[in-house]
């Protein structure tokens, strides 16, 4: 079995490496955010029709990278907290949250030691987003974490690629959406040696070398039930915030992008949302 704190390492290695290049890329929109006190990240923005009203609420953004979906959520009034496992990126969304006038915690520590890292305290709502999931090894473990973060009543907001996406093999040259990677949770990561990023830049990279985990819808599903949790929405999506297929894909009127051909074949992303009892 892989040893997972050799996975942790290599995945915190290309993590840091990338934050300047993911401050500096049009993708992540820093300059909008300066330039407009009302501008908020694209997913935060996708998803404010099921999100509600976070005004007042004490929130926790789980595995937040450089904030700007942190900061999106201090701007519709919530009391929020992020916390990522890469020291580049939390200093990153430090700066970036001040140069914004915002008062806005960012602690660093591995989302598996959230609880403790967040010295107990508990909140109305555990925020998570795009591309978190698949870098947790055990689902199980991460569902008790966010149980232990959550207040009685407190919910469980996700935006998630989709574990039927991330099965695809999406460099075949026919065109044909054919699953290659695992669907559900298996003990050995896949693991991957990529150079680049998924945004716009010109910077090249050394650390290139991930490793990730997928989960089955079902898998989450039940791991939040087992502890505590009741689900009380779950939507799947056409569409992702990045391009998902490179080649196959049409960018809509959200700037998500969606399959050009038969678009119903594939669910790219899904919210989901849970209560805790």
């Amino acid at each position: 079995m892989t040893d997972r704190s050799e996975s942790f390492d290599l995945n915190r290695a290309s993590w840091d490496e990338r934050v300047p290049a993911h401050a500096e890329s049009p993708d992540y929109a820093l300059d909008r955010f300066a330039g407009d006190p009302a501008f908020l990240s694209g997913v935060v923005r996708f998803d404010l029709p099921r999100l509600g009203d976070v005004a007042g609420l004490d929130v926790v953004h789980l595995q937040c990278h450089i904030g700007t979906d942190t900061v999106s959520l201090a701007r519709l009034g919530a009391r929020v907290t992020g916390l990522d496992f890469s020291a580049a990126a939390v200093e990153q969304a430090r700066g970036f949250a001040a140069g914004l006038g915002l008062d806005v915690p960012f602690v660093q520590a591995d989302v598996y030691d959230a609880v403790d890292a967040l010295g107990g305290n508990r909140f109305d709502l555990v925020f998570t987003g795009i591309g978190a999931l698949c870098w947790l090894p055990d689902i199980d473990r991460w569902a008790g974490v966010v149980a232990g973060l959550l207040r009685p009543g407190g919910r469980l907001f996700l935006r998630e690629g989709h574990p039927m996406l991330w099965s695809i093999d999406e460099t075949r040259p026919d065109g044909l959406l054919v699953v290659e990677h695992p669907y559900f949770e298996r003990d050995e990561p896949v693991v991957w040696d990529e150079g680049g990023t998924y945004v716009q830049t010109d910077r090249t990279f050394t650390r290139n070398v991930t490793h990730e985990w997928n989960h089955g819808l079902g898998e989450i599903v039940t791991a939040l039930h087992r502890h505590g949790l009741a689900l009380t929405m779950l939507v799947e999506h056409y569409s992702a915030p990045w391009d998902t297929v490179p080649g196959r894909t049409t960018v809509d009127d959200l700037g998500e992008f969606r399959l050009t051909d038969r678009r119903w074949r594939l669910p790219m992303t899904y919210t989901l949302q849970a209560t805790k009892a």
